[in-house]
């Protein structure tokens, strides 16, 4: 269901009240140190128990077994945490402008739903067994089906409402497709269990690398939209009166939801909530303002998808739990909350 910002919302020309200037200028640093926090906090807890100078040890100075768990493990599931959380934060901030829903997030418009279907495609009629071969066939069916909404949803003509049915009726027909490929065939059924649940378990410098320039792209692409977006968001007639080309808002909208969200669904799988959740959340203190929302979503989206990792790794040992369950299981309960607690402040 499309909806539509109340007008309060909508405006970027009327000034912040200097309380919320204030916040949203300390919050900031803030909220990045928090982030290096967790990060450092990544490299030094996990399902192995290893104390911080055995960490510190394989971190600079040991090639042997400490090294391998920190540096080759963990180091690298960081990194890609880091990478996947701006991502989908970034990518649900986009989509929630572009079709002025709240609620919005990157499965809205069928993008994770096109990444599985390419995956299992990949598995049962290529024979891909290895996560590089995940990672492009991945992309490509997220890309492809980003294309698909734009064409169904009218091209040049398209408006927030076309986009999300379209969305919503492909991700129903790959829906379909999956579960059909996935009975049939049981080494897909097996892969797709541990793929479609998320993870960041299977990282390693190779994915980064593979994945690193289709993230920096849809990252400089998405904040360089904050502007038109914020006119957008003013309603089509005012964004069209403020000058803004809204097909060509639309459709780089788009682009970099589908190359954001692409990316990280081809590296971790299709991690739920974190695009949903983080970009709402922010929108609460920041106000309206994308020029402020697309980074702290950027910066704050790693927070939650590191942070989700780290508890997996220490509630389960020594196994451990996939962010994509973690994220859910807290997630859930919180973003009702808030919705409730948004939905008795407007009454």
């Amino acid at each position: 269901m499309l909806v539509d910002s109340p007008p309060e919302q909508r405006a970027e020309t009327a000034p912040a009240p200097p309380k919320r200037r204030a916040l949203r200028a300390v919050g900031l640093p803030v909220s990045a140190a928090v982030l290096v926090l967790i990060a450092l906090a990544s490299i030094a807890i996990g399902a192995k128990d290893l104390s911080l100078a055995q960490v510190w040890h394989g971190l600079f100075h040991d090639s042997g077994t400490y090294g391998d768990v920190v540096v080759g493990e963990r180091l690298s599931r960081t990194v890609l945490g880091l990478l996947a959380g701006a991502a989908l934060g970034l990518a649900g901030a986009v989509l929630q402008a572009l079709t002025r829903n709240p609620l919005a997030d990157p499965g809205l418009l069928g993008i994770n739903a096109g990444a599985s279907a390419a995956v299992v495609t990949a598995i049962t009629f290529f024979g891909v067994t290895s996560l590089t071969g995940y990672v492009w066939f991945a992309f490509a069916g997220a890309a492809g089906v980003g294309a698909l909404v734009w064409f169904l949803g009218g091209s040049r003509g398209a408006t927030p409402v076309r986009l999300v049915l379209a969305g919503t009726a492909i991700s129903a027909a790959l829906f379909g497709y999956l579960q059909a490929v996935m009975i049939m065939d049981d080494a897909a059924l097996g892969r797709m269990r541990f793929w479609t649940v998320g993870s960041l378990s299977s990282a390693t410098n190779g994915t980064i690398r593979e994945v690193l320039p289709f993230f920096v792209a849809g990252t400089v692409l998405a904040l360089a939209l904050a502007r038109p977006l914020n006119a957008m968001e003013m309603g089509d007639d005012t964004a069209r009166a403020l000058g803004a080309d809204l097909n060509r808002t639309r459709a780089l909208s788009m682009l970099a939801a589908t190359v954001l969200c692409g990316a990280a669904t081809a590296a971790c799988g299709p991690i739920v909530f974190v695009g949903l959740m983080v970009p709402h959340v922010v929108r609460s203190f920041t106000g309206p303002d994308m020029r402020w929302i697309l980074p702290y979503a950027a910066i704050l989206s790693p927070v939650l998808l590191l942070g989700a990792d780290v508890l997996g790794r220490i509630l389960a040992r020594p196994a451990e739990l996939q962010v994509g369950i973690v994220t859910a299981v807290l997630g859930g309960p919180v973003f009702i909350h808030l919705v409730r607690r948004r939905r008795t402040a407007q009454l």
